[in-house]
């Protein structure tokens, strides 16, 4: 089996392990606590902005899509919704505090940043396969992580669903920022 593919497959449970981490080694009063704050209000931005364009397909259990998404966030990175949900998990390593802070937010980003590397280039393979020149057009003036400011595909057509219907799609990510954010305050309660 295909390393890649399991990634992709328990892409919604593989936070576990770094979730458990930062619970264990939790403590009241970092200094870091509103950085972290900022970057999951940053990072669910980036997300809501990413599936009000490609819309419902990025909850779907299949590698690919119906269509290369090439507007919005799209025009600048073609994998925002990794960035955002790095964005967040280092936000809760931050929020959590402990002594070692600053290691364990660099084990989370390290962490995703290996899966992401992965899923990506799983999810990039059928892309090519099922679009050919245009997905790879698309890959040569995008990049995959680092944005980079793109006139090419800025006006294109794709226009975004409404904010109602982007976070009924993204519903699922705020539960778990909530519940998250729950467990978090209350371990951090019990100092």
């Amino acid at each position: 089996m295909d390393i890649r593919n399991l990634f992709f497959k328990s892409r919604s449970f593989t936070p576990i392990p770094i979730l458990l981490m930062m619970l264990y080694f939790a403590r009241p009063n970092s200094p870091y606590f509103f950085l972290g704050i900022v970057l999951i209000v940053i990072g669910e931005i980036i997300r809501l902005r990413s599936v009000s364009f490609a819309g419902g397909e990025t909850r779907t259990m299949n590698v690919g899509a119906s269509s290369i998404c090439k507007s919005g966030p799209y025009s600048i990175v073609r994998n925002p919704l990794y960035i955002g949900n790095m964005m967040i998990y280092v936000g809760f390593a931050f929020i959590a505090g402990s002594v070692y802070v600053v290691t364990i937010s660099s084990i989370t980003f390290v962490y995703f940043f290996i899966q992401y590397s992965l899923i990506i280039s799983l999810e990039e393979e059928a892309l090519e396969e099922k679009f050919g020149d245009e997905y790879i057009a698309y890959k040569n003036l995008v990049p995959s992580i680092l944005p980079k400011i793109n006139n090419t595909f800025r006006n294109y057509d794709t226009i975004p669903s409404s904010l109602a219907k982007t976070i009924k799609t993204e519903k699922r990510t705020l539960q778990n920022i909530l519940l998250v954010s729950l467990l978090l305050f209350l371990r951090i309660k019990s100092f």
